[in-house]
């Protein structure tokens, strides 16, 4: 049975950090020779808060597959960032969905600054966690309960992964599918995308603590 990838986007997210998520599970494979005849053994939908078009960052329009009131149920959710996060985390639609989703899926995964939302949602207490470089200070001083990794590229937690800012999107789900289905196909699936394989689990871009 294919595995559900419930994304949820909102207004003003960052582009790349749901499409790059999207790519890979939509273009993950379990036989790369049959790659035009079989589907993705991940089903990836959008999910908003109502039907009507997401504006991104950059003005693109984006039509959700479903509701916050019609989602089905998921297996993994992908929680992005990007400059909306601001207004989403005083959003109580939003954050007790997340929480409900969080109590029926089987992983738990956030892009850039959709750590926040976890964060404010309660969904992080206790774990390690990371987010973009430049919220890193704003993670630490926001959530004392939760152990932020400065160094970390994507952080594994149990049932629950956190990425860097926005590309690192892509590298985060990469490991999700190697989570699942292991880390051949994994690799595979970073070779149909022509993007590197990510070796090193150290952060590309550091932030000057402070």
């Amino acid at each position: 049975m294919r595995k559900r990838v419930g994304i949820v986007i909102f207004k003003d997210i960052e582009v790349l950090d749901f499409c790059g998520p999207f790519e890979v599970f939509s273009a993950t494979r379990i036989d790369e020779a049959k790659r035009r005849e079989e589907p993705s053994p991940f089903e990836v939908f959008l999910v908003a808060e109502t039907l009507s078009n997401v504006t991104t960052t950059g003005g693109m329009k984006v039509i959700p597959h479903f509701s916050f009131e019609n989602c089905p149920k998921l297996d993994i959710l992908v929680v992005p960032g990007g400059w909306g996060t601001r207004k989403e985390l005083k959003n109580p639609l939003m954050l007790e969905w997340l929480r409900s989703k969080a109590a029926e899926v089987e992983t738990m995964t956030s892009v850039c600054t959709g750590a926040m939302l976890l964060g404010h949602a309660g969904l992080i207490d206790g774990l390690h966690a990371t987010t973009h470089w430049k919220s890193l200070d704003w993670m630490r001083d926001s959530f004392p309960a939760v152990t932020v990794e400065y160094e970390q590229h994507v952080v594994e937690d149990g049932r629950v992964f956190t990425s860097a800012g926005i590309s690192a999107g892509i590298d985060m789900a990469l490991k999700v599918v190697a989570r699942y289905l292991g880390e051949d196909i994994a690799k595979a699936t970073a070779m149909h995308m022509e993007y590197p394989f990510p070796v090193s689990n150290e952060r590309r871009v550091k932030a000057n603590r402070k």
